[in-house]
């Protein structure tokens, strides 16, 4: 492969509908692959992508040697692998593609496997002091779960992806609980009791401890700043207005914690970790009267919405777009508690809903074809309001670009 461009066409017919590890798993067999970096391995409905990016700041702040492996990409291939907070450079992604190119086309492996190969290799070749590991989806048959980790973390659990996953909670919790492996600890966000009992049956099977992260406590929200307490620490920030961080990073704090013999770190490292720059759509403003938000289903909208209702005290004009297997009437309804103002749009991919597959919608709620000239009509009609892009992760990457690109 000669340029990053034919390296993303390529990955692009490479994505599957439907998924099957079988020819992943000859992969792994017949060429002897393996991952033995010690790591940390998180997966959840929601969260798991800010609460990796904690850990990673925390132990960065340290002085260790971090990999960190994250999905969905919002914007290129580069974000989903860095070590020590730098992305790997185009020339080494092609230069590793290139070099497992005969086996990957050999067993026909997918998209998402051959990038969570080039990133275990590229952390191999590095030779990390730790990494940490976000799941594609899902848990027990995610290309990631192929190593046995010092840590598991379950951030939380609610319906999605249910054509892969399974169709109820408990379906969804015993998949996702598939990253618990034999004797190794895992942490838990708060999950009721459906979800608890398959995840509780999993980790009994495999002896492995169960830590439930504790309260946080004396919460103050101030602008782009949070302040509170986790024990044993007083007065933590977090460099956000976004409430429903403080989960994601009251798991981070545990996860340290809990891995205190193996991999000890101090307080000012953690106080430093976690005051960092956020991931890219996570309530994030990229002007000053446009927020994106990647909420892309019903309990990350619940969040985004019950925070804005809290720290936005101005009119909201929300731009949505989602993917097509996406529960949007929940994420919908939730959007109406914060707004009287919701339109509908679409944007360039594959699995984004049209304009004909919003047709039960259309009678509520306007569409618009062209979001991005519209997002500058509603800056010129409202300049003292807060436009909101949401729905996707994929959808307010691609506008946050465009957006940034602008600027």
């Amino acid at each position: 492969m000669n340029s990053i461009v034919e390296l993303e066409q390529f990955f692009e017919k490479r994505s599957l509908q439907t998924y099957s590890r079988e020819n992943y798993d000859k992969y792994l067999k017949k060429e002897g692959f393996v991952f033995d970096i010690p790591s940390i391995h998180i997966t959840g409905t929601n969260g798991k992508g800010s609460t990796a990016k904690y850990l990673n700041e925390i132990y960065k702040a340290q002085g260790y040697k971090v990999g960190l492996f994250s999905s969905p990409s919002t914007t290129t291939l580069f974000e989903m692998i860095q070590v020590d907070g730098k992305e790997i450079s185009s020339d080494d992604y092609l230069s590793l593609f290139n070099r497992l190119e005969e086996k990957f086309l050999k067993y026909e492996l997918s998209t998402f496997e051959m990038q969570t190969i080039i990133a275990l290799t590229y952390f191999k070749d590095r030779e990390l002091d730790i990494a940490i590991i976000e799941v594609g989806m899902g848990g027990y048959i995610d290309a990631t779960n192929i190593f046995i980790p010092k840590l598991s973390i379950i951030t939380s659990v609610s319906l999605e992806h249910t054509a892969y996953l399974g169709k109820s909670i408990s379906e969804i919790a015993d998949n996702k609980a598939g990253i618990i492996k034999r004797d190794v600890p895992v942490l838990l966000g708060k999950l009721d009791e459906n979800t608890m009992f398959a995840i509780r049956q999993r980790a009994k099977e495999m002896e492995s401890q169960i830590v439930i992260v504790e309260d946080y406590h004396n919460e103050q929200i101030g602008v782009n700043k949070i302040t509170f307490d986790y024990r044993p620490y007083k007065g933590l920030e977090l460099s956000t207005s976004a409430v429903y961080q403080l989960k994601n990073a009251s798991l981070a704090v545990e996860a340290t914690k809990i891995l205190k013999d193996v991999f000890s770190v101090s307080e000012d490292a953690v106080r430093k970790g976690l005051n960092t720059k956020l991931l890219p759509c996570r309530f994030e403003y990229v002007k000053k009267n446009v927020m994106v938000d990647g909420a892309h289903n019903p309990e990350a909208m619940k969040s985004l919405t019950e925070t804005l209702s809290k720290v936005e005290h101005r009119p909201i004009h929300v731009v949505f777009a989602a993917f097509r297997d996406k529960n949007i009437d929940q994420m919908l309804i939730a959007l109406g508690s914060i707004s009287n103002d919701v339109v509908l749009t679409t944007f360039q991919h594959k699995r984004a809903r049209t304009e004909e597959e919003y047709f039960l919608y259309l009678g509520d709620y306007k569409f618009v074809e062209d979001y991005l000239s519209y997002i500058k009509e509603l800056e010129t009609t409202y300049p003292d309001d807060l436009i909101l892009v949401t729905g996707s992760l994929c959808f307010a990457g691609i506008v946050r670009e465009a957006l940034r690109n602008e600027k």
